[in-house]
C-alpha cells in the first residue's frame, strides 16, 4: 500500500509519516504541502490513499479531491484535520470522502481508519459525531433485530470483544461475529464502532 500525507505543516507530516512507519502493509509513505505538489505526486505514484488536511495554507484540501477524482484516479481519501466545525464536516461529506478523522486522535485510532477505509468502508472520527449528531428514523431498525442480536449489541455498546460477549453469552466467537455482521446489516451501518454509538448517543452516520 502507497499513502500520500498531504499538509502544509512538517511537523504534521513527520508525525504521521513516523505514525505509519512501522505498519508492514505499507511500502511507501510520500509528502507533499500544497496541492499542486500533491497532484504531481497522485499522477506519478497513484498512491492507494492519501491523508489530507482542509486547510492547506491558503488552499482548501478537498480541491485536492476533487481534481483527482475529476481525472478518474481510485485513490482513497481520508481527511486529517482538527476542524470540528459543521460546514466542515458537511463539504467533505457532501464530497463523499472515505474517512474524516481529527488530529487529535490517538495513533491507534488514525491506524484503525486508514484500515477501515482500505478495507472500502468509511470511517467518521466518533467525536465528530458527538459534536453534529444527525438523527432519522434509522432507530427503527432497532426494532428489527432479534433478541440475541439485541442482546449482542448490548454489550457492543459497552465496549465488549467478540471473545467477552462469546462468554457471557454462553455462544461461539463464530456466532457472534454472525450476529454482529446481521446486526451491521440491519442498522445499515459499515463497523461496530457505529453500533455502539447509536446504542449509547443515538448518532451514527
Amino acid at each position: 500500500m502507497k499513502i500520500l500525507i498531504v499538509d502544509d505543516h512538517p511537523l504534521v507530516r513527520k508525525g504521521v509519516l513516523s505514525t505509519l512507519s512501522f505498519e508492514e502493509s505499507i511500502e511507501k509513505i510520500m509528502e507533499a504541502s500544497n496541492i499542486n505538489e500533491g497532484m504531481s505526486i497522485l499522477g506519478l505514484e497513484r498512491p492507494d490513499l492519501v491523508i489530507v488536511d482542509l486547510y492547506l495554507g491558503e488552499e482548501d484540501g478537498l480541491d485536492l479531491i476533487k481534481k483527482a477524482r475529476a481525472k478518474k484516479m481510485a485513490t482513497k481519501f481520508l481527511v486529517l484535520t482538527s476542524s470540528l466545525k459543521k460546514e466542515d464536516y458537511n463539504r467533505a461529506e457532501e464530497l463523499g470522502v472515505d474517512g474524516y478523522i481529527l488530529k487529535e486522535a490517538f495513533v491507534e485510532d488514525i491506524l484503525y481508519a486508514i484500515h477501515v477505509v482500505m478495507r472500502g468502508q468509511r470511517f467518521v472520527d466518533p467525536e465528530i459525531l458527538k459534536h453534529h449528531p444527525l438523527h432519522n428514523n434509522k432507530d427503527n431498525h432497532l426494532s428489527e433485530l432479534t433478541r440475541r442480536e439485541s442482546d449482542v449489541l448490548d454489550r457492543l455498546a459497552k465496549g465488549m470483544s467478540n471473545h467477552q460477549i462469546a462468554d457471557e453469552l454462553f455462544i461461539s466467537e463464530h456466532t457472534v461475529k454472525k450476529h454482529v455482521s446481521n446486526i451491521l446489516s440491519k442498522l445499515e451501518l459499515e463497523h461496530r464502532t457505529q453500533a455502539a454509538l447509536l446504542v449509547n448517543n443515538r448518532m451514527y452516520y
